[in-house]
């Protein structure tokens, strides 16, 4: 009698499918096109895992350069003075401060013009 390993194949199988739920036609119930989708997915999700931190720094940096203008200094010069006074603020507490609390954000544009 041949020896198929038939549960641990099953099991494979509803691993994969039970993956692709939400999706449409047949990668939700074939295995082979389940399969495919599946990998693709998990690549896309790894690549762009990478992509948002990216896209978060561009929005920061553009929220803390508006802000920055309104306050007569450019995002170049802030950064440029900020490093140079030896105060070391993330860009994201830093587009956070300027969208929420301008007044604190003033007070940190005022130090880096010193």
């Amino acid at each position: 009698m041949r020896s198929t390993n038939a549960v641990a194949s099953r099991q494979r199988r509803k691993k994969v499918l039970k993956q692709t739920k939400g999706y449409q036609k047949a990668p939700r119930t074939s295995y082979k096109l389940g399969k495919q989708a599946v990998t693709r997915a998990g690549q896309y999700a790894y690549r762009d895992r990478r992509v948002k931190k990216r896209e978060f720094r561009k929005l920061w940096i553009k929220r803390i350069n508006i802000a920055a203008r309104e306050n007569g200094i450019n995002y170049s010069a802030l950064i440029n003075g900020l490093a140079k006074n030896n105060i070391e603020i993330d860009r994201k507490t830093m587009a956070e401060m300027a969208v929420n609390e301008p007044a604190a954000f003033s007070a940190v544009v005022t130090a880096a013009k010193k």
